[in-house]
């Protein structure tokens, strides 16, 4: 795994990060999903089950064993302690698999795709990190439409994240998907800077 370049993308919610992934793995390079991963982790790992049973209590999971989204979602964004300690259960694991995938991989490079990187410190295990951005007016429409949900319901999202201005500072690279420039000759420009 030495000579794999690792390569985080983040950005915040309704930038169009997993968007920017897909074209990336359409190019043939193999992408990490985390917030996939930990959605299959905290529904399939029996540890990490037990886990968030302990802080969140039973109701984390519906009668037939399915994650209870509104609940937990109810519950970390409105506070920022029990965020903290769910991405303390999740992300080791999330972290794992992806190590594990990155030892299986015979690309050069291989990219993690996380909305929070930055705020957990997570970017420090990368290579380059990369930050897809798009202005706040642009996500919260994106949002809303995405998961029907209210301009204040996005707000609220957006505030347990960091800003683009400060998770530009720490980026390598930035993707501007503010409907106004092309993504792909963006996207093609940041990998052959990598690989060079």
């Amino acid at each position: 795994m030495e000579n794999i370049i690792t390569i985080g993308i983040t950005g915040g919610i309704g930038s169009g990060k997993s968007f920017v992934c897909r074209i990336i793995a359409a190019m043939g390079y193999p992408v990490f999903y985390s917030d996939q991963a930990a959605k299959d982790i905290m529904v399939n790992s029996t540890e990490a089950i037990k886990e968030i049973k302990a802080v969140f209590g039973n109701e984390a999971y519906t009668s037939s064993g399915e994650l209870n989204k509104k609940y937990l979602s109810t519950k970390i964004f409105s506070d920022a302690s029990l965020r903290d300690e769910i991405n303390k259960i999740v992300h080791p694991k999330v972290r794992a698999a992806f190590l594990q995938m990155a030892q299986d991989s015979d690309s050069k490079i291989i990219f993690n795709e996380a909305a929070i990187f930055f705020e957990t410190g997570a970017h420090v295990n990368f290579d380059r990190m990369i930050l897809v951005a798009a202005p706040k007016e642009v996500r919260t429409k994106r949002v809303m439409m995405r998961d029907g949900i209210s301009k204040e319901a996005v707000e609220s999202r957006m505030k347990a994240q960091w800003p683009d201005e400060k998770k530009a500072e720490l980026a390598d690279f930035i993707i501007n998907n503010d409907e106004l420039q092309l993504l792909l000759p963006q996207i093609e420009n940041v990998i052959f800077k990598i690989l060079e």
